[in-house]
């Protein structure tokens, strides 16, 4: 069997159990040169905090092992990540992910967010949400200051 068949069952895995505990069905795994360094499921359910999905948690436990970077590894998701996982799969580094269920299957469950990925491709004044930019001048200098301090380490 291919490794990353292997690595998305068990994300699938990861999912059917959490359904069986009354959360959504949602498990993701983070490997790193073969080996799983974290894994999680969605714990909305649980925490009622609409961010803690499977991606999401995973990233954060392997961060906790790997530290903020995680280039070299890859999730592994039951489901097509959200636009939310995705950036942070982004801004963390993950150098791929591999998932089960695409949005136009989660779709007929109600579990598609494929309307998200629309609004985020949208510019920001056609959104529906409502996002403004107040330009704050001090900023530049707290953005400097941080640079300087991150340039001598």
């Amino acid at each position: 069997m291919h490794i990353d068949q292997q690595f998305l069952q068990r994300a699938v895995e990861l999912a059917g159990e959490n359904v069986a505990a009354g959360g959504r069905p949602f498990g993701a795994i983070l490997v790193k040169d073969g080996q799983v360094v974290a894994e999680a499921v969605n714990e909305i359910h649980l925490s009622q905090d609409p961010t803690d999905h499977a991606e999401l948690l995973t990233i954060r436990r392997a961060s906790q092992q790997l530290g903020a970077r995680l280039e070299g590894c890859v999730i592994y998701a039951s489901g097509q990540p959200c636009p939310m996982c995705l950036a942070a799969m982004h801004l963390c580094g993950v150098s791929g992910a591999v998932y089960g269920a695409a949005n136009e299957v989660g779709e007929r469950f109600g579990l598609s967010t494929a309307a998200v990925y629309q609004q985020l491709a949208l510019p920001l004044d056609k959104q529906t949400l409502n996002v403004r930019h107040l330009p704050q001048p001090a900023m530049a200098e707290i953005y400097g200051d941080w640079q300087a301090r991150h340039a001598a380490c």
